[in-house]
């Protein structure tokens, strides 16, 4: 059974890992989505679905919902108000676009996230707080354990 602190620590394992694209490697490189990949592995063993090829506007490009509808095929929902550490969140980058950057709530008002041209980080869930970050959704690992 994996837990909340096992979802927290394998976060916190990836903090320094440089940002790289599309990549899924500790130490190595990651990008936001990487991060979520690569916590999902060390936990549960193979990704439920490889992702497509994605460039940095797909979500602007398509318009939908594709991170949201691929975590909720793998993942469960929660409540906006109702997140904890070990959840991971969706954010939209400008206010009437789709969600495209996910991060691991690492504790209340913390989050571990890859963004582009910094390494891998723990920092204030609202350091980046303006129009530019919009939380959307919300979603649990499945089966953890409290």
């Amino acid at each position: 059974m994996v837990s909340r602190t096992d979802v927290i620590a394998e976060a916190r394992s990836w903090i320094g890992t440089p940002y790289l694209h599309q990549a899924s490697i500790k130490g190595v490189g990651c990008d936001c989505l990487g991060l979520v990949r690569g916590v999902w592995r060390a936990l549960y063993g193979a990704e439920p679905e490889a992702p497509p090829p994605y460039s940095r506007d797909w979500a602007e490009a398509h318009g939908r919902e594709t991170l949201a509808e691929a975590a909720g095929r793998h993942m469960i929902p929660v409540a906006i108000d109702a997140i904890r550490p070990g959840d991971v969140l969706l954010f939209a980058m400008k206010e009437h676009s789709p969600a495209k950057h996910c991060v691991i709530l690492s504790a209340p008002g913390r989050m571990v996230h890859s963004i582009e041209v910094h390494p891998a980080a723990e920092v204030s869930l609202w350091a980046a707080r303006g129009p530019r970050h919009r939380l959307r959704f919300a979603f649990s690992f499945p089966n953890l354990a409290d």
